[in-house]
């Protein structure tokens, strides 16, 4: 695990080789440039490896996965093309190990347990609705959970992804209850003030793509009262 690194970009770096790059990613950063134009993640981390390195042209990078705009935590980067169809083929075949953290007011109805459900994303809407049963177009969709902590007014939980979904963790704690704090679109009362929710990719752990390490990645969350009491 590498110690964090913040430039002047704003970016803390979690993780960086001649392959890859890992930044723990703040929430209302977009992973990759969108319809709102704003400059996305991508971008930025670009800008920071052709000042650092003195790269003359353009810098490679690839985009291998993505977090949703109002969620922090951990976002790998290809800085090779070697490394990247690589990395694709470890997200592919779930090679990849996501834990998350997720702040929640209800509590769940076990303090530990997996939920599985069948998720049918709405592109219209841009959200996802979870059932119990399969319905035309849904994808299965399965977490494991644990409660970690109390605190005052919420429930710190522990996710661990077992598959990808849209929106998965989001919809599937609203099936049962627990909507995130600050998030509007999944039932939750009341916005954030920054228009984040209270989910964060904590850790990542797979096997590095060209070489053959044992990678573990921890992302420290946010900074406001409610994460600084987790």
């Amino acid at each position: 695990m590498v110690k964090t690194v913040s430039t002047p970009h704003n970016l803390q770096i979690l993780y960086e080789d001649n392959h890859l790059i890992a930044v723990n990613k703040r929430p209302g950063d977009i992973v990759q440039g969108d319809k709102t134009g704003d400059k996305p993640l991508s971008d930025v981390i670009k800008q920071y490896i052709k000042e650092k390195y003195n790269k003359p042209g353009n810098v490679y990078l690839g985009v291998v996965h993505r977090l949703d705009r109002p969620t922090s935590g951990i976002v790998v980067f290809a800085k090779s093309s070697k490394a990247l169809p690589r990395l694709n083929k470890l997200f592919a075949e779930k090679k990849v190990n996501k834990t998350y953290w997720a702040i929640v007011k209800n509590s769940p109805p076990t303090a530990k347990g997996t939920l599985t459900h069948w998720l049918k994303r709405n592109t219209k809407q841009n959200k996802s609705y979870a059932y119990k049963k399969e319905v035309s177009d849904s994808k299965r969709a399965i977490l494991d959970y644990q409660i970690i902590k109390k605190l005052d007014n919420y429930f710190l939980m522990e996710i661990d992804l077992k598959t990808g979904r849209h929106h998965q963790i989001r919809a599937q704690l609203t099936a049962i209850g627990c909507p995130i704090k600050g998030d509007l679109k999944y039932g939750f009362d009341r916005s954030n003030k920054n228009s984040s929710i209270h989910l964060h990719a904590r850790k990542l752990l797979f096997v590095h793509p060209v070489k053959k390490e044992d990678i573990k990645l921890i992302a420290p969350p946010p900074v406001d009262a409610v994460w600084n009491a987790c």
